[in-house]
């Protein structure tokens, strides 16, 4: 991979999607690209770090070497075995709902590396800089489910390839009648502390019978939405977190028993229902509190948008 040298002026504008994951029994492994783009404009300067930022979480994230963009850059930079600029302005325009089981952090993280990758003139779009980026998110993260989706769009199913010491990532065709439609509250819920409540162990058949439905699950989205309901049962995630975002699981409660196949967005609050078209009339939110979207499913995932400065071509 050829690198180019940092210069000031040279900028790239990198625009990466939201991602919902686990889709009920995939956790950890699978998740979906969604159609709510995160906007960063990543510019050399001579010497500092700056950073704006507009949308969700202009009041909340931090406006220094804390922030999460800034980390992931340097952190494929470090992969990268180069140096970072003496300066950087970091422009970002957020329109993913932070902790919201909607992937903001993982919407970051791409970014992020996908920014410094393209700000040493490495093109986005060539299959080994999505891989690249792909191993940085997941390493960062943890879990490649989120990231894989914001990182290659559409339906992407996940895994860790012990052999290279990194991420693998397939993206299964989504069936073109599936419509996600996400319910996002008020109400906000750490990832940490979501993940805090889960069990370290779990029974043999409760795994046996989530890993069943996960293999169900890649059915039903490529091939027979029909089964969607029972696809997205799962023993794992949502109800040991009930106690945590309990006006959610009600409402997943309600919307199942109306026959939707509603779950759980990531580690919540929000609740995602994986509906044919016909179905988009009847999903209703509970109150004056909830928000819903019809995001779309974008086919293409990070990318960007363009490049100027001395170095680039």
């Amino acid at each position: 991979m050829q690198l180019q040298p940092f210069s000031v002026g040279d900028s790239v504008t990198v625009r990466t999607p939201a991602s919902t994951a686990n889709l009920g029994p995939g956790f950890d492994s699978i998740g979906l690209a969604l159609g709510l783009i995160d906007e960063v404009v990543a510019t050399v300067e001579p010497d500092g770090l700056t950073i704006t930022v507009a949308g969700h979480g202009d009041s909340t994230v931090p406006l220094d070497e804390g922030h999460l963009i800034w980390q992931s850059m340097c952190a494929m930079w470090e992969r990268l075995e180069v140096d970072a600029p003496a300066g950087l302005r970091l422009d970002c325009r957020n329109a993913v709902p932070h902790s919201r089981g909607l992937g903001s952090s993982a919407t970051a993280i791409v970014a992020g590396a996908g920014s410094a990758l393209a700000l040493a003139g490495v093109d986005l779009s060539a299959p080994e800089a999505l891989t690249l980026v792909n191993d940085v998110a997941g390493d960062i993260e943890g879990h490649p489910d989120n990231a894989s989706a914001s990182v290659y769009g559409g339906l992407t199913l996940s895994w860790r390839d012990d052999e290279r010491a990194g991420w693998r990532t397939v993206r299964p065709p989504l069936h073109p009648d599936i419509v996600p439609v996400v319910l996002v509250p008020d109400a906000t819920l750490s990832t940490d502390k979501a993940r805090s409540a889960l069990a370290a162990t779990l029974p043999l058949r409760d795994a046996a019978s989530t890993a069943g439905r996960a293999a169900l699950l890649i059915e039903a989205m490529t091939r027979r939405p029909d089964l969607l309901l029972p696809a997205t049962r799962e023993w794992l995630h949502q109800e040991a977190r009930r106690p945590a975002y309990a006006p959610s699981m009600a409402l997943v409660d309600r919307l199942r028993a109306d026959g939707l196949a509603a779950v759980i967005s990531g580690a919540g609050p929000t609740v995602l229902v994986l509906a044919a078209v016909r179905d988009v009339p009847r999903i209703t939110a509970p109150d004056a509190g909830w928000q819903i979207l019809t995001p779309g499913v974008p086919d293409t995932g990070i990318r960007a948008v363009s490049h100027s400065g001395a170095s680039k071509v």
